[in-house]
C-alpha cells in the first residue's frame, strides 16, 4: 500500500461525495429566494407552496452537505501536513474567511428562515433567503479563490523554506480565479436548474399543474446558465495556454508542438502516457483558434514537457469529453424547453426525459472537477509543490483504516440523505390553502 495514493484516494473520496451536495445549494438558494420574491410581487398562493416545498429539499441537502464537507478540511491536518506547512500561510487564511465570514453567515440565516415562517413578514422572510444564497455564494468564492491558488499561484515568497503571502488583493482578483469562479457557479446553476425542472416534470406527469411555474422558472434560469457555461468555458480553455499548457495539450492530447495545431475528431489516448493508438479525421488550425485565438498559432504539445510532469492524459482527455459533451446536451434540452414552455402538459415524453436527466449535471460537475484536479498533476500547487511531497509521513495502514471508515459513514450518509430527498420530491406539497393560513397569521 502506498501513501500517496491511499491519501489521493481518500480526498477523492470526501470531495467528489461533498460536491454531490454543494451545487444544488448555491443554486436552489437563488431559485427559491426568486420564488419567495415572486410571492410577494403576485400574492399568488402557488409560489408561496412552492417556496416551502422546494426549501425542505434545500435543507435536507444542505444539512447532508455540511455533514460531508467539515471531514474534509481536517484532511489538510492529518493527511497531507507537509502541504499545510509549506503553503499554510496563504491557504490557512483563505480557508478561515470562507467559515468565519460566508458559512456561518449562511448558517445563521438558514435557521433564521427556517423557523421564521410564522415570525417573519413575507418580506423579511424573503430577504433572509436572498441572504443565504449571497452568503453560499460568498463560501464558494473563498473556496474556489483557494483553489485556484494552488492551479495558478501568485502573490506568494518563498522564505524560510516556505510560501509566504505578499499579495493579498492579487491572490484574490487573479484571472484564474475569477473565471474558475464564474464558471463552477454557474454549473451548478445549471445542476440546480434541471434538479428543480425534473421533480417539477415528475409532478406534471401527475397532473400537478401548479408545478409548471417552478418548471418554467428553472427552464429560464438552466437555458440562461447552460450557454453561459459554455461561452466561459472557452475561455477558461484559453487562459490554460498561459497558465497550465500542460494541461490544455492533455485536453486534447496533442503530443507534438505545432503552428495550425489540428483538432481531432476521433482519439484514443494510450493508458501508458506516452503517445495516441488513434489519430483520425484531423480538422487544421482548430486547436490553435481555440486555445489562442489564431489559427497559426502554435500550441505546446505534452512531449515539450518533462515525462515526470504530465497528467494522466488518459482521464483528463476522457473526463473533458464528458464535460463537453454534457454542457451541450442541456444547451439544446433547455433550448428546447424554451420552445415547449407553453405546452409542458402536452409533452409527456419531453418531461419523462427530463426527470432522467437528473443525474446528469453531477455527472458534468464530477468531470469538470477531474478535469481540474487531474489535469493539474504531478503538483498540488501548480509549478510549485509536487502531490508526492505534500503527503504526511504516516504509516500505511493508519491511512487504509480512515479510508475505509470514509467509505463506510459516507455510503450511510448517502443512503439516507437521498433516500430523505426522494420520498420529499415525490410528496404532493402542502395545499396553497394551507400556506395562505399560515400567511395570515405572520
Amino acid at each position: 500500500m502506498d501513501v500517496l495514493l491511499l491519501s489521493r484516494v481518500q480526498f477523492a473520496v470526501a470531495t467528489y461525495f461533498h460536491f454531490l451536495f454543494v451545487p444544488l445549494t448555491l443554486g436552489l438558494s437563488f431559485l427559491i429566494a426568486i420564488i419567495e420574491t415572486l410571492y410577494i410581487r403576485t400574492r399568488d398562493e402557488d409560489y408561496l407552496a412552492m417556496a416551502r416545498f422546494w426549501g425542505r429539499l434545500f435543507v435536507i441537502n444542505f444539512v447532508v452537505g455540511v455533514v460531508t464537507g467539515l471531514p474534509l478540511e481536517f484532511q489538510f491536518g492529518t493527511n497531507w501536513t507537509r502541504y499545510s506547512a509549506y503553503v499554510g500561510d496563504i491557504f490557512g487564511p483563505l480557508l478561515a474567511i470562507e467559515a468565519t465570514a460566508a458559512f456561518f453567515l449562511e448558517s445563521t440565516f438558514l435557521a433564521v428562515w427556517v423557523f421564521g415562517w410564522k415570525k417573519l413578514s413575507p418580506r423579511m422572510h424573503a430577504a433572509v433567503m436572498w441572504m443565504i444564497a449571497c452568503a453560499s455564494t460568498l463560501s464558494a468564492l473563498w473556496i474556489l479563490i483557494a483553489n485556484s491558488w494552488m492551479q495558478h499561484p501568485v502573490g506568494y515568497v518563498i522564505r524560510n523554506g516556505r510560501a509566504e503571502i505578499t499579495d493579498f488583493l492579487s491572490v484574490v482578483t487573479q484571472g484564474y480565479a475569477v473565471l474558475t469562479f464564474l464558471h463552477t457557479v454557474a454549473a451548478a446553476y445549471v445542476l440546480a436548474g434541471f434538479f428543480v425542472m425534473g421533480i417539477s416534470a415528475y409532478h406534471i406527469l401527475k397532473g400537478r399543474n401548479v408545478f409548471i411555474k417552478s418548471f418554467r422558472l428553472a427552464l429560464y434560469f438552466s437555458l440562461i446558465f447552460s450557454i453561459f457555461v459554455v461561452a466561459e468555458g472557452h475561455m477558461h480553455g484559453a487562459d490554460l495556454a498561459e497558465k497550465q499548457p500542460a494541461k490544455l495539450a492533455a485536453l486534447e492530447s496533442l503530443w507534438e508542438t505545432q503552428t495550425y495545431a489540428p483538432l481531432y475528431l476521433f482519439v484514443i489516448p494510450s493508458m501508458d502516457n506516452d503517445g495516441n493508438l488513434v489519430e483520425l479525421v484531423p480538422i487544421p488550425g482548430v486547436m490553435s483558434l481555440l486555445a489562442h485565438h489564431n489559427p497559426a498559432a502554435e500550441v505546446t504539445g505534452l512531449n515539450d514537457f518533462p515525462a515526470d510532469e504530465l497528467p494522466p492524459v488518459a482521464i483528463v482527455f476522457y473526463a473533458f469529453r464528458v464535460m463537453v459533451m454534457l454542457g451541450g446536451l442541456f444547451v439544446l434540452l433547455t433550448l428546447y424547453g424554451w420552445l415547449r414552455r407553453d405546452r409542458l402538459a402536452q409533452s409527456p415524453r419531453f418531461l419523462k426525459l427530463l426527470v432522467y436527466t437528473i443525474p446528469l449535471p453531477y455527472v458534468l460537475c464530477a468531470a469538470g472537477w477531474t478535469v481540474t484536479e487531474m489535469g493539474r498533476q504531478p503538483w498540488i500547487v501548480y509549478g510549485l509543490m509536487k502531490t508526492a511531497d505534500a503527503v504526511s509521513p504516516v504509516a500505511p495502514h493508519q491511512v487504509a483504516f480512515s479510508l475505509a471508515a470514509f467509505v463506510v459513514v459516507y455510503s450511510l450518509v448517502a443512503v439516507a440523505g437521498f433516500l430523505t430527498m426522494i420520498r420529499h420530491a415525490c410528496q404532493w406539497p402542502e395545499h396553497t390553502a394551507a400556506a395562505t393560513e399560515e400567511v395570515k397569521r405572520r
